[in-house]
Formats: structure tokens, C-alpha cells, sequence
């Protein structure tokens, strides 16, 4: 058996530039990989089988039965594969638990089937699949620009903790294009955020949380929304600062110290949120393969 972690990541910077002509919007962000993680199993297999250990999880709603057919059209492959998920990522929360699904879908398919793909070739089959499918071909820190299939490693983020929580709303399908129509021009901005967190990482600095960026909590943090009540919560605990993960609505702050992020994780559990304890990945880190 072939097994792939799928880590799930964070926008540390999440910048909209404009809405492009071909009516995607232009994107320049900076993407962690981080230590939650879903695990696909690879085995041999007569035909196509995709499972999942989760509850209301849907093969034929997930980008991985997308991906399997797209790698056996593009390749002519006709194998048959077992895939089974452990899903441990939330679904729907911004944390692109189901683009890495696909990514590590990508991967594990080309080492089973023995089709040695590049990772050029991976990348092209990857943008095809969706804006932060690319990325987790390489994990760790990196750049996305255009729509998010541009990715451009980085130098890796200095070993950070991590406290996620997910607030108690609804999660819909759809959710991401929801929160871009919401956003207005006054809500775009021209990269330079995202530039500044590039230098520091490329110069070797810790990063402080004031740095990160994310222009969705324009909309998501709405007066009296259920993300900006979770967020001010938070803070009353001791989270340093609380940004949107992605198109959310998982929330999350980013700590140096490993005790004080296992301390904050714990008053959040106490106080019966849904919370995780993470750390940030490297790109090595990111591509296991068992």
C-alpha cells in the first residue's frame, strides 16, 4: 500500500489585485503548508474505487475523482487504482483540504500506476483541477500568483505554531465564489503586502504576526458575524492577532512559542470550540510519501 499525506495550508497574506477579463480574479498570495493532514491510501485495484472514513464525504463532489479521470485521460492510462481518504482536514473551511486531496491524488497515482510524470506535467494536470491544486504539488512556503496556479517556492517559514479554530456556522458548497462576489474594488489592493512578507522571508526573518494579510476578513468580518465574534473571543484568550483562513471560516493565530499555542489551544477546547494544534511544514515535510 502507498500512502500520501495531504496537509492542509494557511494564506498568511491573501491579496485580490482585480477581477480579470476571463472572470477569475487576480490573486498574489504567500501559502503554508501545515501539520493537519488528510492520508490517501493507494492500492492496486480492478477498477476506480474512492472512499472515505468521513461522514457525508462525496467521491463524485470531491477534486479527486476529478483528478483520477483527468490523469487517466491525459496519460491513456487505463489501471485501476483503490483510493481510500482519512479525512481529517475539515471540509469547507478555507484550509483546501479537498485541492490537496487532489494533489496528493496527482502524486500517488503517478508513483502507483508507474506513469513517471514531471512535476511540469503535474503542475499543468494540477491548474487544471482548480486555483490551490498547484500548490501542494510542493508544500511548504510559497507564492501564488494569476488565479493561484503561478507558485513560486519560497525559503520556508521559521517553525511556527499554529491554533485553528472552527467557528459554528453553516459551511456551503460554493462558499469561496460567494466571498469573492462580495468583495468591492475598495477591497483590492496592489501585491505590496504580499511583497513585504516575500523579502522577509527571502532575508530570513521572523515573521510577526502583523504581517499577514488576508482582504476576505473585509466581508467575513462583518459587524456582528459569527467569525468576527469568534475572533474578538479569541483574543480575550490570548491569540496575539486572529486572521481568516482562506475564504474561511476556520480562524487562526500564529505563535513562536509552543506552550503558550498549547495553552491557548487549551481554553479553546475547554471552553468547547472545535480546535486544533498544528505546526507549519516544509516542503520535504509537505511531499511524504510511505
Amino acid at each position: 500500500m502507498l500512502t500520501v499525506r495531504a496537509p492542509a495550508k494557511l494564506n498568511l497574506t491573501l491579496e485580490v489585485l482585480r477581477k480579470r477579463p476571463d472572470g477569475y480574479h487576480e490573486v498574489r498570495s504567500v501559502l503554508q503548508a501545515i501539520s493537519l493532514c488528510d492520508l490517501l491510501h493507494f492500492e492496486e485495484s480492478d477498477g476506480i474505487r474512492i472512499t472515505s472514513d468521513l461522514k457525508g464525504w462525496s467521491a463524485g463532489e470531491s477534486l479527486v475523482s476529478r483528478a483520477v479521470a483527468l490523469l487517466r485521460e491525459a496519460t491513456g492510462c487505463s489501471q485501476g487504482a483503490a483510493v481510500k481518504i482519512e479525512k481529517r482536514v475539515p471540509l469547507l473551511s478555507g484550509l483546501g483540504g479537498d485541492s490537496s486531496d487532489a494533489a496528493a491524488a496527482l502524486r500517488g497515482l503517478n508513483r502507483l500506476w508507474k506513469l513517471n510524470l514531471t512535476g511540469e506535467r503535474l503542475h499543468g494536470l494540477a491548474a487544471r483541477l482548480g486555483s490551490d491544486v498547484a500548490f501542494f504539488l510542493h508544500g511548504g512556503t510559497a507564492l501564488s500568483e494569476g488565479r493561484g496556479e503561478i507558485v513560486t517556492p519560497l525559503p520556508p517559514l521559521p517553525e511556527s505554531w499554529v491554533v485553528l479554530v472552527l467557528p459554528d456556522v453553516p459551511r456551503e458548497p460554493g462558499k469561496t465564489a460567494a466571498m469573492y462576489r462580495r468583495l468591492k474594488p475598495s477591497h483590492y489592493t496592489d501585491g505590496k503586502i504580499t511583497e513585504k512578507l516575500v523579502r522577509a522571508l527571502r532575508e530570513g526573518r521572523r515573521i510577526s504576526p502583523s504581517r499577514l494579510f488576508n482582504t476576505f476578513e473585509n466581508v467575513a468580518f462583518a459587524p456582528r458575524a459569527k467569525p468576527r465574534v469568534y475572533a474578538e473571543h479569541l483574543v480575550k484568550l490570548g491569540a496575539p492577532r486572529v486572521h481568516l483562513a482562506g475564504s474561511g471560516p476556520a480562524l487562526f493565530t500564529l505563535l513562536n512559542d509552543k506552550k503558550r499555542a498549547e495553552d491557548l489551544h487549551a481554553r479553546c477546547r475547554d471552553q468547547g470550540m472545535e480546535t486544533y494544534l498544528v505546526r507549519t511544514l516544509t516542503d520535504g515535510e509537505s511531499q511524504d510519501l510511505r
